[in-house]
């Protein structure tokens, strides 16, 4: 139960932790405290044990073969796009020097494709269309003799679009290139499967999946193809050398038990978390009106997002205004920065449509009666707002 008497819809930013996920790590921070790389005694071997289980979970979860060699804990998914990226274009220098990616990647995968570039490597930024989504011909197109990886994410944190993963992944395949994906915001309610997708590297994230934060992994194929990657850590050779540094058993278990709840439970509140969305967006266009939708439609969108530009309501007013309702105005990970959304932007929005757009993040902690609360509440607010605005112009 939150402490807050506030609803919480900014479920891309973080999920709130399942309360059997903390039932299965409280063990591990009294009792059972042991390092897992311990090899000598009880305490050490029942650590291992369950960072043996909870791999097997996250493998299980995106289909991967060999969860003992495939899947590396990290610190999270900013670590794992970091690992991946750098990993390969480090490891494959010889090979090429050339990267794909596309213009709304999380910060994260940019970022580190940008310091990449100081170091001599060209990478390639894709436009995307007015959904946010990328074309997977350009993809094929940007390919060139030199290109070792192509980067583009399972579903956008900020509007919910779902990239044609499966398709780029093909093309990878067939040119013989590596393709990674950030995969962290789909997870919690989409099936993900490395093998149908053809992914060759995919960074996990346990937060956006009502698992702990500060724990997550990175995916690596071990066959066809077996991918090299250089470490971004050194030090005692944990995570079959990719990742030194002792492990966190209580998160492990964490995301372990999240990993065996979402493959087990997310097609039953799967459509639930849809309906309660499409409801807040009908509640929003009934009471405004003039409400534009920033991503695709359904059913190529997360089930839990609503991203949506209100003309004539500045956002951040708003959310002042909706003190009582946890919303978003783009990436928790960028909120520092007030400046409009490089994803709308990206998509051609302008900046006065940016600045007049709001996230929702749905989940199933959610109500029917937080969501009737929510709208009406916005409702309310962004015609007061509207009015005022009105006002002040005449």
């Amino acid at each position: 139960m939150s402490i807050y008497k506030t609803i919480y819809l900014d479920s891309h930013a973080t999920t709130p932790v399942d309360p059997r996920v903390v039932d299965e790590m409280l063990p591990y921070f009294t009792d059972q405290f042991g390092n897992a790389a311990s090899r000598t005694h009880r305490y050490g071997w029942d650590a291992e044990e369950v960072v043996r289980r909870s791999r097997g979970a996250v493998a299980k979860l995106i289909g991967a073969a060999d969860a003992e060699r495939e899947v590396v804990f990290t610190s999270g998914a900013t670590e794992s796009n970091n690992l991946a990226i750098k990993g390969v274009a480090r490891a494959n220098r010889e090979r090429g020097d050339h990267i794909i990616t596309q213009k709304t990647e999380h910060t994260a995968v940019l970022d580190t494709c940008r310091r990449l570039e100081g170091e001599g490597f060209r990478v390639t930024y894709l436009d995307v269309d007015a959904d946010g989504c990328v074309d997977p011909d350009s993809v094929a197109k940007a390919i060139d003799d030199r290109t070792i990886l192509i980067s583009v994410m399972f579903v956008n944190n900020e509007v919910g679009t779902v990239h044609p993963v499966k398709e780029i992944g093909a093309i990878a395949r067939n040119r013989g290139v590596l393709f990674h994906c950030d995969a962290v915001q789909g997870l919690g309610v989409l099936d993900f499967d490395v093998e149908s997708l053809h992914v060759d590297l995919a960074s996990l994230s346990a937060h956006k999946m009502y698992g702990p934060k500060g724990i997550g992994a990175l995916y690596i194929r071990k066959t066809r193809p077996r991918i090299r990657l250089v470490p971004e850590m050194d030090g005692g050779g944990h995570e079959g050398g990719y990742r030194s540094g002792t492990l966190n058993v209580p998160l492990i278990a964490g995301f372990g038990k999240a990993a065996e709840l979402v493959l087990k439970e997310r097609k039953h509140y799967g459509p639930r978390i849809l309906a309660m969305r499409q409801r807040l967006h009908e509640r929003l266009v009934d009471g405004l009106g003039e409400v534009v939708l920033n991503g695709t439609a359904d059913p190529n969108r997360h089930p839990g997002n609503l991203n949506i530009c209100m003309p004539g309501v500045e956002a951040e007013a708003l959310m002042m205004a909706v003190k009582d309702v946890a919303v978003s105005s783009g990436s928790a990970c960028t909120s520092t920065k007030v400046k409009p959304s490089y994803v709308l932007l990206a998509m051609g929005r302008s900046e006065e449509q940016a600045y007049s757009s709001l996230r929702f993040g749905v989940s199933r902690f959610n109500s029917d009666d937080q969501i009737e609360q929510a709208a009406s509440r916005f409702v309310e607010e962004a015609r007061r707002l509207r009015g005022l605005a009105e006002g002040s112009a005449v």
